[in-house]
């Protein structure tokens, strides 16, 4: 918890501006930035409709949100020059698998040259001293090894979203070392993060919201691949990753730059079926139908992280275990679904969070 802590007093105050900002992991950072002091600045398309973690934070009237593509590149480095950001989280992506394979156009041009955009307006940017560039933890081969892979394994992707973003950490490793490394100033870093779940995700095609939007409408919850593995952990086990890693940045760039895994110990990954039969528990009632895999689709079946870098060399590792990261995530749902306003579950889960002892 120290290096938390010490990160979180590096940060205080900071200008930071968050890519992606009105999706799932963006609207959890920017609401724990801003409540840390900075001033916090983000870019992203329109939140998805009323429903949105964004829109139910009411971060519209707390930050300084543009809406913008990252595509756009005239767009972004427009929003760069009027925030002249310190920091950067660069979060903006189609991170749907399944979407990919419906619009593998549209995930390349986001993921890869929405990231060139991105990286551009870095370079072009005498504020930016740290940049985070979020990937994914599919960026890897997978090989179907029970080992977690760690952040020199081969990278590569058979769907195009997985395929999309070794291909970001490609441009990435290229811009770091001809640009970003002969400035002593400027940390970039990128982060490869295991699969999160946590409170106001209403994405298509997500296992939590999936089961939530089943149970409260008594239909039964429908998966694919229950004894796939995954590195659950619940959205602020990375989100603290990347504070940690942009503080080091900050401190020593050149001591923390290129890429690093943020995910559960290796020992504690689990199941698709086990993630949902915690759920059913934990809302009160319910049931699980196995439906076949849509033709032509491949999902790994194994895949998880070594993360001894992050805890060797950033002192950071996880604070919730799966049950609690479930529970959590469970006790979000229904008590949002009862009536409770998202802001206050949201910051409740933060505060408990930042109580456990590392």
């Amino acid at each position: 918890m120290e290096s938390l802590v010490a990160a979180l007093a590096a940060l205080a105050g900071r200008r930071v501006l968050v890519t992606g900002d009105t999706g799932f992991k963006g609207s959890w950072l920017s609401l724990w930035l801003h409540d840390l002091g900075c001033e916090v600045h983000g870019y992203a398309l329109p939140p998805d409709g009323p429903t949105s973690h964004f829109g139910q934070l009411g971060l519209a009237g707390l930050i300084h949100h543009v809406d913008g593509d990252v595509r756009d590149a005239d767009r972004l480095a427009r929003a760069f020059r009027d925030a002249r950001p310190e920091v950067v989280i660069h979060l903006a992506a189609q991170p749907i698998v399944r979407r990919s394979y419906r619009d593998p156009k549209e995930t390349f041009d986001t993921n890869v040259a929405g990231g060139v955009n991105l990286l551009e307006c870095v370079r072009a940017s005498d504020d930016v001293a740290a940049l985070v560039f979020a990937t994914s933890d599919k960026c890897y081969r997978n090989v179907e090894t029970a080992r977690g892979y760690v952040e020199d394994d081969r990278l590569g992707g058979h769907d195009p979203y997985s395929a999309s973003k070794a291909a970001a950490e490609l441009v990435f490793a290229s811009y770091l070392d001809s640009f970003f490394r002969a400035r002593p100033g400027t940390g970039a870093a990128t982060s490869r993060a295991g699969n999160v779940i946590g409170g106001g995700d209403w994405a298509e095609d997500r296992i939590i919201p999936d089961c939530i939007r089943a149970l409260s409408a008594g239909r039964p919850v429908r998966i694919r691949s229950p004894r796939a593995t995954r590195p659950w952990q619940h959205v602020l086990e990375p989100l603290s990753g990347y504070l940690v890693l942009a503080a080091a940045l900050l401190r020593d760039p050149s001591a923390h730059e290129g890429s690093w895994n943020f995910g559960p110990p290796e020992s504690a990954v689990h199941t698709v079926g086990d993630v949902v039969d915690l759920v059913i528990e934990g809302w009160g009632s319910g049931s699980v139908e196995i439906e076949p895999a849509p033709p032509g689709l491949h999902e790994a079946g194994l895949l998880s992280l070594n993360c001894d870098k992050a805890r060797d060399g950033l002192g950071w590792s996880p604070r919730w275990d799966f049950a609690t990261t479930v529970a959590r995530t469970v006790e979000w749902y229904r008590l949002q679904h009862d009536g409770a306003p998202a802001i206050e579950l949201t910051r409740r889960h933060l505060s408990s969070y930042l109580e456990v002892p590392a």
